[in-house]
């Protein structure tokens, strides 16, 4: 996935949910944050971040926060890459646990939820449901980093398809390299981990990939280890 125009600058704070206060060239300026997540590990006074530049005279902020530096590793943010970059991987045959596909097209409905991916392949076809992971502790890549109702319906709508006859599968975006090992983030919120663990045992494929976070680009990399118990 490619961003346009880039520019660094120093991250002062956050002032909201939507906002953040950033430092470009020494002059402070207002930022749209692309995740309203809490990212509190991330969005520390001075840390780095980068900046995708708005051409859109009608926007309110002329600025979009992407990425932030983190201990040396650079960190992609921005919530809506996650589906793009998997999508753009899955298109290509880069998922090897899919392979090569016949279809794939976004925001398909099934019962009461509406998955991020269907994709057809020979006699299968499937949902995938991607997740963005921007939570790292100790080399370890955690979801969620705050309670998600959404995720974990999700989950159980997943293993409603896999009932029904179709695949399905959550993948997990690590927006970054460095982490060993996915894991769910169990003393966020418990409920959805046991969720993510039924799902496995009921036929939900369970993915996890890092990402190569580059300065205007955010690509699908290598595939990690999960460790659902």
């Amino acid at each position: 996935m490619k961003y346009g125009e880039i520019v660094h600058g120093k991250l002062h704070r956050r002032v909201n949910r939507f906002i953040a206060e950033v430092f470009i060239h020494g002059k402070k300026e207002a930022a749209h944050i692309k995740n309203t997540g809490r990212l509190t590990e991330l969005l520390q006074p001075d840390a780095d971040v980068r900046l995708e530049v708005s051409d859109n005279p009608n926007r309110k902020t002329k600025y979009s926060l992407i990425a932030v530096c983190k201990n040396h590793i650079w960190v992609n943010i921005d919530s809506q890459a996650p589906n793009t970059v998997v999508f753009e991987a899955i298109a290509a045959g880069k998922v090897k646990e899919l392979g090569m596909v016949n279809m794939v097209k976004r925001e398909v409905p099934f019962g009461d939820s509406r998955f991020d991916l269907y994709f057809e392949k020979g006699n299968e076809s499937g949902f995938i449901e991607v997740k963005g992971v921007t939570l790292e502790k100790n080399g370890l890549a955690l979801f969620p980093d705050a309670p998600t109702s959404r995720g974990t319906k999700h989950i159980l709508e997943l293993a409603k398809a896999v009932q029904k006859g179709y695949s399905a599968t959550i993948l997990f975006v690590v927006q970054m390299k460095g982490c060993s090992t996915f894991t769910p983030n169990k003393e966020m919120d418990k409920t959805f981990s046991e969720s993510l663990l039924k799902a496995a045992q009921q036929g939900v494929q369970i993915l996890a990939y890092d990402a190569i976070v580059k300065v205007d680009e955010l690509v699908l990399d290598d595939p990690l280890p999960v460790v659902l118990s």
